[in-house]
């Protein structure tokens, strides 16, 4: 596994190839989102509640609409991404649309080097922490990073997912994280037709990984919920069973899709 060891260039170079298609997509429909649509789901915005005032970490935010729109909201937020393309195009977005929302390039391992604050709140969501190996180092990068009594809001793909085929017709992977997996890929989720091929190194991780790594580093748990659709159609053989709620249709709710939880970090820790 030795293109595991460089797995931050390779997905560098992965988020990177894919940010044009990206910003021309259908999916992301960044012309909308100029002129004021939301880029949030229900899901996260009832678990965020009012954000008028607060201060927001957002992990892995790509090229920044999420971290923008959680902006709009009335929060000051900054914005963190591996990806030295995307995030360029993140300024130049916040700059577009009169955001005051910030960004910084860096592997999230690494943010303490370039950040010294404490947030009211820590946010991140949708197909982040596959790229992490080690979520032990990673959940206390979230406690660093909050306030005493701070939230964690995480949404993300449920670990059942990434266990078939890519036309979920079969399963293909560990429920388990059993080490590195390294693909290629052609296309995007964004654009499953785009003329682009790139490489990446992923991580699959249970629940119980995700759980108890947050708790080891003083966090509190306070709600876990799961659903039974994505509400983004980035997956193969989907039908949109209501607006913005897609199931993949031969199994229609038979899978869970989307996990979120709420974590609070404690007072001494």
């Amino acid at each position: 596994m030795k293109k595991a060891h460089n797995y931050i260039e390779i997905n560098r170079q992965s988020w990177n190839n894919k940010t044009d298609t990206h910003l021309k997509s259908e999916f992301y429909d960044l012309e909308n989102f100029k002129k004021g649509k939301s880029s949030l789901n229900p899901i996260e915005l009832e678990l965020l509640g009012d954000l008028k005032g607060k201060s927001i970490l957002h992990l892995q935010c790509h090229f920044g609409q999420d971290t923008i729109s959680l902006s709009r909201y009335g929060a000051e937020v900054t914005g963190v991404d591996l990806s030295d393309k995307a995030i360029k195009s993140a300024k130049q977005i916040a700059k577009d649309t009169n955001s005051n929302a910030s960004f910084i390039c860096c592997d999230i391992y690494d943010l303490s080097h370039y950040l010294d604050k404490q947030f009211d709140i820590v946010f991140t969501s949708y197909g982040t922490i596959g790229w992490l190996p080690d979520l032990d180092k990673w959940a206390k990068i979230i406690a660093k990073f909050l306030k005493p009594k701070g939230r964690f809001i995480f949404v993300e793909f449920h670990p059942v997912v990434w266990m078939f085929d890519k036309n979920f017709e079969k399963i293909e992977y560990s429920y388990f994280n059993t080490g590195a997996i390294v693909e290629s890929e052609s296309g995007t989720y964004a654009d499953k037709n785009a003329d682009i091929t790139q490489e990446s190194v992923t991580w699959n991780h249970d629940l119980s990984e995700v759980i108890n790594s947050l708790i080891k580093n003083g966090l509190e748990i306070n709600s876990f919920n799961e659903y039974d659709y994505s509400p983004y159609d980035c997956f193969n053989k989907t039908i949109e069973f209501e607006p913005k709620k897609y199931r993949i249709a031969h199994l229609e709710s038979k899978l869970p899709m989307v996990y979120a939880l709420v974590a609070t970090k404690k007072n001494n820790s």
